[in-house]
């Protein structure tokens, strides 16, 4: 009988952000402290509808446990997420509750498409079926995959994590975000 093989990944030690010493103080900017308390307490939405919410369940289990990165509270109210993950088939009908779901959530808030239905429509190319959700809002991240597999996941969400890292707090106040929101229907 063969043994399960276990899926390891490495999780990075805590990154301090670059800091001022002197005798008996540290001092660094607001705006990486934001950037390593944000990354290290990400809050998902999973809007789930097909096989790919299947696998975020077993993301989410004990053999690959989501919870190690930061991302273990699920939240199932916009208004408590920060994370929107869409994983599976959206159709048509459905495009205006995930625009609306986007909507409720606070700023920031960032949004992940998990599986090809979500990222492209998918085999399902028809009248239908949404071809993408970024017709509807903007994505941050894509996973691929049918359905993506746990570890292919995971790396989305570290891909999330360093770009809520690495995020400007003034970025959503400047033009070219604006440009982007009024792009898609959103003041």
């Amino acid at each position: 009988m063969a043994r399960p093989v276990r899926f390891h990944t490495q999780v990075k030690e805590l990154e301090a952000p670059e800091t001022y010493m002197g005798e008996g103080f540290g001092a660094t900017s607001l705006e990486k402290v934001l950037g390593l308390a944000r990354k290290n307490s990400m809050w998902p939405l999973p809007f789930a509808t097909s096989c790919c919410g299947i696998e975020f369940m077993a993301t989410m289990g004990s053999h690959y446990d989501l919870s190690r990165f930061g991302s273990e509270r699920l939240g199932f109210s916009p208004r408590q997420c920060d994370l929107l993950m869409v994983m599976g088939t959206i159709a048509k009908k459905m495009a205006p509750i995930v625009k609306q779901v986007y909507l409720q959530m606070a700023e920031p808030r960032w949004v992940m498409a998990v599986g090809a239905c979500a990222c492209s429509g998918g085999i399902f190319d028809s009248y239908s079926v949404l071809q993408g959700i970024d017709q509807v809002v903007p994505v941050d991240v894509y996973v691929p995959g049918c359905p993506p597999r746990p570890e292919a996941i995971i790396d989305g969400v570290l891909r999330i994590q360093d770009l809520v890292h690495n995020e400007s707090t003034r970025r959503r106040n400047g033009e070219q975000y604006k440009a982007l929101m009024e792009s898609y229907g959103i003041q």
